[in-house]
């Protein structure tokens, strides 16, 4: 009886086990799905509807714009080029998405921000980057490094993580992400710019903060 108890509990935890890696983009049940908003003459799968293949063309698979640089021209000295199933409807149920960050010289961020539905996998193409990202709790540890042209860097699926430009001149990374829409939750965003705002005495406690930083932190969102 002993026996079959401990078979019981390790098939518990590999089918656990299996749940959570499998916890990503279902994979894709046909060659492809192109992603249609309009409805007529189309089906259903999963993340959008999905055209007539007979009716599919290259262009359903094609993006152009790459190679053009972001403005970074604002408060964070970033910006992000997504190529997702918004831009290539072919990604849809694919699993697989793109973009490209651009980092203004010296103080470019890619802010603290977590993909909810995605790893993420940076190759940096030019410049010299300090990125890390943060685990989950209880330990929050800090995985952190310094990368230059060539260098690759993963970001787990969730997990709080950056990118900042240490460099003179601007930089430029390229990410691939394992979701056809993996999201983006910039912390900073989040937290002290949600709309309508959370009560400043949460974040106060939270934070370990004055009330009054927290009220003018949310004013700057």
């Amino acid at each position: 009886m002993k026996g079959v108890q401990n078979f019981l509990v390790v098939f518990a935890l590999l089918t656990l086990a299996f749940s959570l890696a499998s916890a990503s983009d279902p994979s894709s049940l046909q060659d492809f799905c192109v992603a249609l908003n309009d409805t007529k003459h189309a089906i259903f799968v999963n993340g959008k509807f999905c055209k007539d293949p007979k009716l599919a063309t290259a262009d359903d698979f094609f993006f152009s714009g790459l190679d053009k640089a972001g403005n970074t021209s604002n408060a964070v000295g970033s910006r992000v080029t997504p190529v997702n199933v918004d831009q290539i409807p072919g990604l849809n149920t694919l699993g697989i998405s793109l973009a490209r960050i651009d980092y203004a010289p010296y103080g470019g961020l890619n802010p603290p921000h977590t993909h909810p539905r995605a790893t993420e996998i940076l190759a940096v193409k030019k410049g010299t980057l300090y990125v890390g990202f943060v685990t989950s709790n209880p330990d929050n540890k800090f995985f952190t490094k310094i990368l230059k042209r060539g260098d690759v860097f993963v970001f787990p699926a969730g997990l709080i993580h950056f990118q900042f430009n240490i460099g003179k001149t601007n930089a430029i990374a390229f990410a691939g992400l394992s979701s056809q829409n993996p999201g983006v939750i910039t912390i900073a965003n989040a937290v002290f710019g949600s709309n309508p705002p959370i009560n400043p005495d949460v974040l106060a406690k939270a934070f370990k903060l004055d009330k009054k930083v927290v009220e003018f932190l949310q004013t700057q969102f």
